[in-house]
């Protein structure tokens, strides 16, 4: 599908946005050496002619990008861009030339706020000395490192390309070459206690990250682990596992400030935070998702998924796979997924400036929230109590069509 013109966007709708949110970008990498088990992003393990692992295409993968950048700018013209995120598959695959290449080619092409937060995701398996310091100088100024366990054997579970010595070596580089880096954890683990858990997590409280993100392991459709599940520690062991983060993290001064997400103050990622705000993304790279808001529409659009036949659509004009409209019906719900995922919640007059729509298209949720004692709420903001945080699918669901 080729990108349509301005004019598409710009007809007439039922909606009436009195301005357009921030923008960010996010750029897919999409390869990896290894695909995890538990993972259903778009991620490949490279292979050449023969079926044997190769080096990616970087130089023409970086084309294709830029390409389908082009072909998009049109949407976004004018506007300025807040933060990219650059994630995957494992882009620190990618040679810090490569990355300088690929930050160069997008500053030429967009207006990048002078305050541009710029995140890479990074594992531990690709660590090499100094390879983090040269994603520095190429123009990253986030690093978000996956380490997700200290433990060899979680690791090995996890089906993970590196062990425990490399992911405490990977971490001290990121924090000598970073002022502000991200460290990726898991709970909930295949044969994981609690004991095991909590010395996950005093190893990463001790490496002082910024900012530590804690996901529980979830087994997702189309995966391997869909297919054999793992044994995973009850819910009542999980359960302890966020308890122990939730006073670690505060005792360290971190906030949560969401529902997987702690940070020292002034360390929040405004990349993720402004998906949660509900503001808009451009998505570029091999199965990339994005959403853009225009004055009487939200759309959203997903790219070509497969990394070999993305470049060759991108380099045509043609990246974009699918877009849809998203429906007026549908936008309550769109919004409240991602807002209250937040600690603050939202601002109400948020709500009607980022979808159009009047705020009695959630009062009926909101006062079911309020009755169920999941939100707490004034004349200008709603957020989740800690009621609402612990259960928060049973809150968003309040809010479907």
């Amino acid at each position: 599908m080729s990108t349509p013109d301005l004019a598409h966007y710009m007809r007439p709708g039922t909606l009436s946005l009195p301005a357009l949110p921030p923008l960010s970008l996010y750029v897919h990498l999409p390869w990896c050496l290894k695909k995890c088990p538990y993972c259903d992003f778009n991620s490949h393990e490279f292979r050449g002619e023969g079926g044997e692992p190769a080096p990616a295409p970087e130089a023409r993968y970086i084309a294709a990008l830029m390409a389908d950048l082009e072909a998009s700018l049109p949407l976004v013209w004018g506007r300025s861009v807040h933060s990219i995120f650059i994630g995957g598959g494992t882009p620190s695959l990618f040679s810090p030339e490569s990355i300088d290449q690929l930050i160069s080619g997008l500053r030429a092409r967009l207006r990048l706020e002078a305050e541009c937060e710029i995140t890479l995701e990074a594992n531990p398996g690709t660590f090499e000395k100094d390879r983090f310091r040269a994603f520095r100088q190429a123009g990253v100024t986030r690093l978000s490192v996956g380490v997700q366990s200290f433990n060899d054997q979680h690791l090995k579970a996890l089906g993970r390309v590196h062990d425990r010595a490399q992911a405490l070596a990977a971490v001290e580089e990121a924090r000598s070459a970073f002022d502000t880096f991200n460290l990726d954890l898991m709970y909930a683990l295949p044969g994981q206690s609690l004991d095991d858990f909590s010395q996950d997590l005093d190893t990463a409280l001790a490496l002082a990250p910024p900012h530590l993100s804690v996901y529980h392991l979830t087994i997702e459709p189309n995966t391997y682990f869909a297919k054999y599940p793992p044994v995973v520690p009850e819910d009542d062991t999980a359960y302890a596992m966020l308890d122990l983060i939730t006073e670690r993290t505060a005792s360290r001064g971190m906030q949560r400030y969401e529902v997987s997400a702690y940070a020292q103050p002034g360390h929040g990622c405004f990349h993720n935070t402004n998906y949660w705000q509900f503001g808009d993304y451009l998505g570029i790279g091999a199965g990339a998702h994005g959403k853009l808001s225009f004055a009487h529409r939200v759309v959203r659009q997903v790219r070509v998924r497969e990394p070999r036949l993305y470049m060759d659509k991108a380099l045509a004009g043609e990246a974009i796979a699918q877009e849809t409209e998203v429906k007026r019906s549908e936008l309550p719900f769109e919004y409240m997924l991602n807002a209250l995922r937040l600690r603050e919640g939202f601002a109400l007059q948020d709500f009607c400036d980022r979808t159009g729509l009047p705020l009695s298209a959630i009062a009926a949720g909101l006062d079911e929230a309020e009755r169920k004692g999941l939100i707490e709420r004034d004349f200008a903001r709603v957020k989740p109590t800690e009621r609402g945080f612990d259960f928060l699918s049973d809150l968003q669901a309040l809010f479907l069509a």
